[in-house]
């Protein structure tokens, strides 16, 4: 795993999710700190690291599977964008039959093990881009806080609406980061989220939760 200096833990806290709090993080006490202690080390840039954030997306997601165990109890999951791999720790505590977290960013596949590891639960971590599949048959495909640009956008919203089509059911976490497919969503929860995580949060006090459905020509 290149993912040099993360083995060491200065710069970052073990620490509740404010929404979750039965799972334990390893978060960053300043995420631009860390970053560039991070950079510092490995000697070339490095993506932001997002894995060191419980974005408020992914807390909200990650309430409601705990709250709501039958939507992945026996069966397997893929959290996508799993960051921390909060969402994917929530699974596996609720029951899940089996978890893959996937993330691009290698920083965030050591996260997502250690924080499985502090927590006690099982995950497969999966480093690389599946934005170009359809969930790898994956029977619940969960993505918490994953449309957070426009770009980033464009390829989640076709992978879910894949996954959905194949049959999979998947569920969404976002705090209205303005890249919605509303008509392909159904509101299934809404929580108040307590002011914490990354400066970007700062102003957020609500996320909700939505099932994703098939396009709307197709549900026509």
């Amino acid at each position: 795993m290149d993912a040099p200096g993360f083995t060491s833990l200065d710069q970052l806290r073990l620490a509740h999710a404010p929404l979750v709090p039965e799972v334990r993080l390893f978060l960053a006490e300043d995420a631009i700190i860390l970053w560039a202690r991070l950079e510092a080390t490995a000697g070339r840039p490095l993506r932001a690291p997002y894995w060191a954030s419980a974005w408020a997306g992914g807390q909200a997601l990650a309430r409601y599977i705990l709250d709501n165990p039958a939507s992945v109890a026996g069966r397997t999951v893929l959290d996508i964008a799993s960051g921390s791999g909060l969402v994917a720790i929530a699974a596996a505590l609720a029951g899940a039959k089996a978890v893959t977290a996937n993330d691009i960013d290698p920083y965030a596949i050591a996260a997502i093990a250690a924080n499985a590891r502090i927590n006690g639960v099982t995950i497969s971590p999966a480093p690389g881009d599946m934005l170009d599949g359809d969930g790898d048959g994956a029977e619940v495909v969960l993505a918490g806080d994953a449309l957070y640009d426009g770009p980033i956008a464009q390829r989640v919203v076709p992978f879910l609406t894949r996954a959905v089509e194949r049959g999979a059911h998947v569920l969404l976490g976002d705090p209205d980061r303005r890249h919605l497919p509303e008509s392909q969503l159904r509101r299934v929860a809404t929580y108040h989220t307590p002011v914490a995580g990354p400066p970007e949060d700062a102003q957020i006090r609500r996320a909700d939760v939505f099932a994703v459905q098939a396009t709307t020509a197709e549900q026509a």
